[in-house]
């Protein structure tokens, strides 16, 4: 029976929603999920056929889907932030990503036969890993510092860079087959390259103004941002074929790096809507995979699947750490780990679609690689990644660390007193006046909504080993509890009660998180610990032992407030009720100031 257009849209929403619900719960990147969707429901099944069910507005759907993409990608890219990145990560983004892309170009010329110019745009396309899967597959490893932040800064810079050097070879090949000399072709390479970074740059200027000048309501914003992004993108490639995916991607770097420009909200937008986006488009592009192809490649394709692994990765590895301080065990940690994720397979087949469209011939072999890679980077390092880490000793130790949601007066008297005992502390907030305070104070501090999809890429969680929800909003702690609940077990996630209950006012909140709101005790809730940093009262840290137990310290410290025990296995726990600390350990408690008598009873 065939089903009508409609059913088969509520199914690709379906089938996104519980792809997505299925990577949450097993703690895999997205890509996988989707991507046995949309091969159950396309090749297997047969009941997805994206060619039949949209036509021609497959490719107008595909290519707006991949500015949307692109231009949240080089949002993320600011200038300021690669300055202070090491040689090594600057090394990765340039020359590695040169050698990786002759490497794969030649292993696909030599392995599969490929042209030259499909088999450098292959070898354009997977030189992008990305922040969407490298994050997950972090939380996983733990690898050490050093290749955590490797990793983690490549994936974030390799997505923009690389999209602007795949968009340039892909212009290339497209003008090649339309230009009628070697002349024409480099005008008019030149004049779309020119084209691309006029409007990227004009656009996104016009629209950095507006919204610094504040000329659109707040409810207007995301939706302009939007809007004018698609006009550019249409603009441009009206004036110059194939020049709009350059456009957007320009557009987002330049307001990514003008000043006193807010794009929290903007941000947090464009990933709701790419989340969507990428979901449908994943299902929809996988249906369109042709299995029988992949099969029929057969060993060539495993050949280049090792080219990649094995030879690609280890000497795009090894030209970028030259000179560095890395042991050899690092580097060959990092030339395990380069999975390719959501901008390879979304940009192959866009270009897939465009070179069908002018007559390129072994246009669709474009996806049915660059998608045989994603799976096999991905499947393979996801497999084996901590295994290896841990044969070379390149694991962090037991993680100890504590993420603090809020940066108010009472997080940041708390995060001062866990740094004074050396344990990893930061603290994270939306409001851009505390996280200020907290930078100010010398505190490690994210900005921005800790449970957001940004912060999933981008807020590194690798020696976090519980979570404290801080904030006065009730409603912030419950996401927060929520959403870390899931990553670091239930009993690492603690919140505090942001006041007391109206008495006969029905609690709103579930069940699931008052179970959360233990820290301190019913009693000592946000507003009390706040009045009594205001009043004077400090966090005091003070070490207990059989000389100095809890009687003693009871009757030099009048009207103290027990918060945290720091035992000596270096275990942090928030005290409960009336609990009596075990000795020895370092209770951290808001002492508060005595109040001179003033003769009056």
């Amino acid at each position: 029976m065939e089903l009508s257009a409609p059913l088969l849209l509520v199914i690709i929403g379906l089938s996104s929603l519980v792809a997505q619900w299925v990577a949450w719960l097993l703690r895999l990147p997205a890509i996988l999920p989707l991507l046995i969707f949309g091969i159950v429901l396309g090749p297997f099944c047969h009941v997805l056929q994206p060619d039949a069910l949209f036509g021609s507005l497959l490719f107008p759907l595909v290519s707006l889907s991949v500015a949307i993409i692109l231009f949240e990608g080089a949002l993320t890219l600011r200038f300021d932030e690669i300055d202070g990145l090491g040689s090594v990560v600057r090394n990765l983004v340039s020359i590695g990503m040169l050698l990786t892309f002759l490497v794969i170009s030649v292993a696909c010329w030599g392995l599969l036969n490929f042209p030259p110019e499909l088999a450098a745009l292959v070898g354009a396309v997977t030189v992008v890993t990305g922040p969407t899967v490298i994050a997950p597959l972090m939380r996983v490893v733990r690898p050490n510092k050093a290749i955590n932040q490797i990793l983690r800064w490549e994936g974030i810079l390799i997505d923009p860079i690389g999209a602007i050097f795949t968009l340039m070879v892909f212009e290339f090949i497209v003008l090649r087959q339309k230009a009628e000399s070697l002349t024409h072709l480099f005008w008019t390479l030149g004049f779309t390259a020119a084209v691309g970074l006029i409007a990227g740059v004009l656009f996104g200027w016009l629209l950095g103004i507006a919204l610094k000048r504040v000329w659109l309501p707040g409810y207007l914003q995301n939706f302009a941002v939007l809007a004018v992004m698609l006009t550019a993108f249409g603009l441009s490639n009206a004036i110059a074929d194939e020049s709009g995916l350059l456009t957007v991607t320009v557009m987002g770097v330049w307001l990514a790096n003008m000043r006193d420009v807010d794009l929290t909200d903007i941000i947090a937008f464009k990933e709701e809507l790419s989340a969507l986006l990428i979901s449908a488009l994943f299902i929809i592009l996988a249906a369109r995979l042709d299995v029988s192809a992949l099969v029929a490649m057969g060993w060539p394709l495993i050949g280049l699947l090792l080219v990649v692994q094995f030879i690609a990765r280890p000497l795009c590895i090894a030209a970028s750490t030259l000179g560095s301080s890395l042991h050899w065990r690092e580097k060959l940690m990092l030339s395990w780990i380069s999975p390719r994720g959501i901008v390879a397979a979304a940009v192959s087949s866009l270009f897939a679609l465009t070179l069908e469209k002018i007559g390129y011939q072994g246009a669709d072999r474009l996806v049915t690689v660059v998608f045989a890679v994603i799976i096999g980077t991905v499947v393979l390092q996801s497999l084996t990644s901590a295994v290896l880490a841990r044969a070379l000793r390149v694991r962090q130790r037991e993680p100890h660390g504590v993420l603090i949601i809020g940066a108010n007066s009472v997080a940041r008297a708390l995060a001062l007193a866990l740094k004074k005992l050396d344990i990893p502390v930061r603290v994270t907030d939306s409001s851009w006046e505390y996280y200020r305070q907290a930078r100010m104070e010398g505190i490690p501090a994210w900005y921005g909504n800790a449970w957001s999809e940004y912060a999933e890429n981008f807020l590194d969680l690798s020696d976090t080993a519980q979570v404290l929800a801080l904030s006065p909003n009730r409603h912030q702690n419950a996401l927060a509890v929520y959403h870390f609940s899931h990553i670091f077990g239930a009993d690492k996630v603690a919140a505090i009660r942001s006041g007391a209950t109206l008495k006969g006012r029905r609690d709103s909140e579930s069940p699931r998180f008052r179970r959360h709101e233990v820290l301190f005790g019913p009693q000592q809730t946000y507003a009390r610990l706040s009045s009594l940093l205001a009043k004077g009262a400090t966090l005091k840290a003070t070490r207990l032992n059989e000389n100095f137990g809890w009687l003693e310290y009871l009757e030099k410290n009048q009207g103290v407030i027990p918060l945290f025990i720091y035992n000596e296995q270096g275990k942090l726990s928030p005290v409960k009720g009336e609990q009596t600390p075990p000795l020895p350990c370092t209770l951290i408690a808001l002492v508060q100031n005595e109040i001179p008598s003033t003769g009056r009873d």
